[in-house]
């Protein structure tokens, strides 16, 4: 028959047992402690680029009603300059028009050359066309018309010009009066009547652009 441990053994036994408890419960205590510690030291992760958030653009900054130029009480705002529009046309009380003949008197065997003046008399440039389609020459004797420049006009021309305020310009290439009378239905006749001289008189009138000289011209046929 086996015999029963003494009262001292199971004492040695319960202290073992017991110490063993206690160890392992200070190393569950140790391990929770340094999870704890270990979680509160380390650095918080960064955010990504998913994850960060847009900073709001700042709107631009209203002007201040208070730092803009205001004229002061009874001034006078400056005029906004106005780009100059250049010349413009003429009209009949700025432009006089006078005719011209290269002589006075001819002899037998001399066509009159004639020619327009016009005088710019406004203060202002202006501007019209001179060129041959608007040029009308005439020559009468008394109540007659002998000659008229348009009747039988080759290729007339337009030429814009700008005559300077208080200017005089003539026409830089005179027409040729041959001495015959004109008609639509004979400009290509070789025998229109001759014009008599002996020093019969005539009388040059001109018109350009619509308008008319002041005063007929008058020059003698021999």
């Amino acid at each position: 028959m086996t015999s029963r441990p003494s009262a001292a053994v199971y004492r040695r036994r319960r202290i073992v047992a017991l110490g063993i408890i206690i160890v392992v419960f200070a190393l569950m205590i140790a391990l929770v402690w340094a999870l704890v510690a270990r979680g509160g030291s380390d650095p918080a992760p960064a955010p990504t680029a998913s994850s960060a958030t847009p900073t709001p653009s700042t709107p631009p900054a209203s002007p201040d009603p208070s730092t803009e130029a205001t004229p002061a009480p009874g001034a006078t705002p400056e005029p906004t300059s106005t780009p100059d529009a250049g010349p413009v046309p003429c009209t009949a009380s700025e432009v006089q028009v006078t005719a011209v003949t290269d002589q006075d008197t001819y002899s037998a065997d001399e066509n009159p050359k004639l020619s327009i003046s016009l005088k710019n008399s406004s203060t202002k440039d202006c501007t019209m066309n001179v060129g041959t389609t608007t040029q009308v020459f005439t020559i009468t004797s008394g109540t007659d018309t002998w000659w008229r420049s348009t009747d039988c006009q080759e290729t007339p021309s337009d030429a814009i010009q700008t005559i300077k305020a208080g200017a005089t310009i003539t026409s830089s290439t005179p027409v040729v009066w041959d001495r015959t009378r004109s008609s639509v239905d004979t400009c290509d006749a070789t025998d229109r009547q001759r014009a008599p001289g002996g020093g019969a008189a005539y009388r040059l009138t001109v018109s350009i652009g619509g308008f008319q000289s002041t005063n007929p011209l008058q020059f003698l046929l021999n």
